[in-house]
């Protein structure tokens, strides 16, 4: 059947729970509800670049002039990073190892990380914070933008060695919430090995055959161990006439962006609740057929990327207010990871609830979508509370 032409792996598949205990920290690993894809190694590059061939004509001409072309897949990975004017790659591996979803498990994530105590910076801090999201409240009232969205970082340095620890922060990640896309990849770095690790609620698509799928999120609340409230927030936030705005802002952005390229676009009329061990999302699922064999899933999550749910809208004044507001430097936060293979199919997931992991440096990020009457003192709060959880899900005991 095609579908097993497209992933045979160059060595056998293998349970999840191994392709995630053999995980190393140069090694590209992601968990969707689809399948776990564990790479290793390094045997060519795809550049990306406007005008260039087709993406699957760039892959078959990267695995032609390998050393050896008869073991190498017909796939390429990675990560690109928020600012989409930046250089942008994928690697094509050595080894291809595949396996079905990761189970989910009723234990708690392991006891930390071992690391006792770090010294830790908030960028920007609580009151910068405030000051910047008024700022975006008054040039959205204005006319200037409609919607951004501006995050905060966490800063965490210590004297060990944190190479040796990603795989348990995976670990940790994928036994709190086998519901969202978990992953690790290395990223280019001058400075040391740096890992992008993380679990994403966000689809920002897949194609298999002729058939995409993107699942924007936007407008979210967190959840509550209580029942009854659980119910009560998610009610609420289905009902909130401001996540609802922010919501169809989003949709009818990736609408806008996928209609040249796609035909039969399904859109629902109203969206619907999904949610994490931690917070409720307002959802559409959106699909379509490729209007063009040659659009490889790359491609379209390069049309997509960066979607208002990351940066705002409209996306060139909601990317420079970003970058006025502020005070760091994203990365591959608010970016998109995932795989593509010779034939365009793939699985592209946007790179949120994450972090950067140095030889002796973790930063985590958190943001949330500003819109006309949003709250500056209830976006701290909402940013603060998203940077605890994402601590605590990593196994990082620390105060903030």
């Amino acid at each position: 059947m095609r579908n097993d032409m497209i992933t045979q792996p160059t060595a056998a598949a293998t349970h999840a729970d191994d392709l995630l205990a053999a995980y190393q920290h140069d090694d590209f690993f992601l968990a969707s509800p689809k399948g776990t894809l564990l790479c290793r190694g390094r045997r060519a590059t795809v550049s990306l670049q406007d005008g260039s061939a087709p993406f699957g004509e760039q892959l078959r001409a990267a695995v032609d002039t390998s050393d050896d072309p008869a073991t190498q897949p017909a796939i390429a990975v990675g990560a690109l990073p928020f600012d989409t004017y930046r250089p942008a790659e994928l690697v094509v591996p050595h080894t291809v190892h595949r396996g079905g979803p990761l189970p989910a498990r009723s234990d708690e994530p392991d006891q930390g990380i071992g690391i006792p105590q770090w010294n830790t910076e908030t960028i920007p801090d609580a009151a910068a914070h405030q000051h910047a999201v008024a700022q975006a409240v008054q040039q959205i009232r204005s006319g200037a933008i409609d919607k951004v969205v501006l995050a905060r970082v966490i800063r965490l340095t210590t004297a060990q060695p944190l190479g040796g620890r990603v795989r348990r922060i995976l670990r940790n990640l994928a036994a709190r919430d086998p519901r969202c896309y978990t992953f690790a990849a290395a990223l280019p770095s001058t400075a040391g090995t740096r890992t992008l690790v993380g679990a994403s609620p966000e689809l920002l698509l897949s194609r298999s055959g002729t058939t995409v799928m993107t699942n924007p999120l936007a407008g979210s609340a967190a959840r509550s161990p209580d029942p009854a409230e659980d119910r009560r927030r998610a009610e609420a936030l289905l009902a909130s006439a401001k996540d609802r705005r922010e919501h169809t802002v989003v949709v009818e952005a990736v609408v806008e962006n996928l209609r040249p390229l796609l035909r039969d676009l399904r859109v629902p009329s109203h969206p619907s609740l999904v949610c994490t061990a931690t917070m409720w999302h307002l959802s559409t699922v959106i699909t379509g057929q490729v209007a063009d064999a040659d659009i490889a899933a790359v491609d379209l999550a390069r049309a997509l990327h960066p979607t208002p749910a990351v940066c705002g809208t409209p996306t060139d004044r909601a990317r420079a207010t970003i970058g006025e507001l502020e005070p760091f430097d994203r990365g591959f936060y608010a970016g998109t990871l995932g795989w593509c293979d010779a034939t365009g199919d793939g699985e592209w997931v946007v790179t949120i609830r994450c972090a950067e992991v140095g030889d002796h440096e973790l930063r985590l990020f958190a943001g949330g979508g500003i819109v006309g009457d949003s709250d500056p003192a209830a976006e701290v709060a909402e940013t603060s509370a998203k940077l605890r959880t994402l601590l605590r899900a990593m196994g990082v005991h620390q105060e903030l």
